[in-house]
């Protein structure tokens, strides 16, 4: 099994019944500053769900709200079946610890094809060469970054984006570049919900140290990854009022577009002006 596929995995717990309830064991090396990211508690959850759905395995929408940080360790994944139709099944799932909610969602379970999209205007960004852009690190003391997912998810950044590490941010509030799991596992339909949150944050591009912790995270997921890195753009859009909100897009090595997702998150707004963009 690939690394992802073991940090996700979950266990039937009960004997049935309307809520169906799963066991499952949060791995910190899927972790930014502590905590369980939060691409990855959705996978967990979408693992759950998919096994509630039966004959609907593919998850290809999500909408989730973060209600507290989860813990590395032991978990409850909580799914009941809302409504099963003819091309798709509604599910509610919640991920709990010591009895109390972390994470609540919906899922939709269905049926993705492998194939172009008849029409896009999502065209894949323009990046360097895989191996001319940076990896970045797990730990960055200078920026207060630490970060275990990078070990386990390689992400090579944009060189010309790497401005906030010499303190100047570009001010233009973007993260660009190649995700790979680093055990050289294919991406899928539940890890891609992972590359949708790429760390670093699109708030360091922003002159904005600090973690930024998710409220509430959408995702559509519309075809499988073909194997290979994913490109990746994760833009911040408005800032203000405590709150960001951010907009990432996934591309597949076919330079097909595979998922998409918008989040709201907390942030610490410095007192100082925004940095200004090109």
């Amino acid at each position: 099994m690939s690394d992802f596929s073991t940090a996700t995995e979950v266990c039937p717990r009960g004997t049935g019944g309307p809520v169906r309830e799963f066991g499952a064991a949060l791995d910190p090396r899927w972790s930014v500053g502590g905590k369980p990211h939060g691409g990855y508690l959705l996978a967990v959850l979408g693992r759950a769900a998919a096994e509630a759905a039966g004959d609907r395995p593919r998850l290809t929408a999500v909408s989730a709200s973060f209600l507290e940080a989860a813990a590395p360790g032991g978990a409850v994944a909580e799914v009941e079946v809302l409504r099963v139709g003819r091309t798709s099944t509604q599910l509610r799932a919640r991920l709990l610890q010591d009895g109390r909610p972390k994470v609540e969602c919906l899922i939709t379970q269905g049926a993705l094809e492998d194939g172009d999209a008849w029409w896009s205007a999502a065209e894949p960004v323009e990046l360097p060469a895989e191996r001319d852009c940076f990896l970045a690190p797990p730990e960055v003391p200078e920026l207060g970054l630490s970060a275990p997912l990078l070990s386990v998810v390689e992400h090579r950044l944009d060189p010309g984006l790497l401005g906030f590490t010499a303190g100047r941010p570009s001010g233009r509030g973007l993260v660009l570049g190649w995700q790979r799991l680093a055990d050289g596992a294919a991406w899928d339909p539940l890890s891609v919900l992972v590359a949708l949150d790429p760390i670093p944050s699109a708030t360091l591009d922003l002159g904005i140290a600090g973690w930024a912790p998710t409220i509430q995270f959408s995702a559509y997921v519309r075809r499988p990854p073909a194997p290979g890195a994913l490109r990746t753009r994760l833009r911040a859009t408005d800032v203000g009022a405590g709150t960001m909100d951010l907009a990432a897009h996934v591309w597949d090595a076919k330079g097909r577009l595979v998922a998409q997702a918008t989040q709201i998150a907390a942030v610490r707004i410095p007192g100082t002006p925004a940095p200004k963009g090109p």
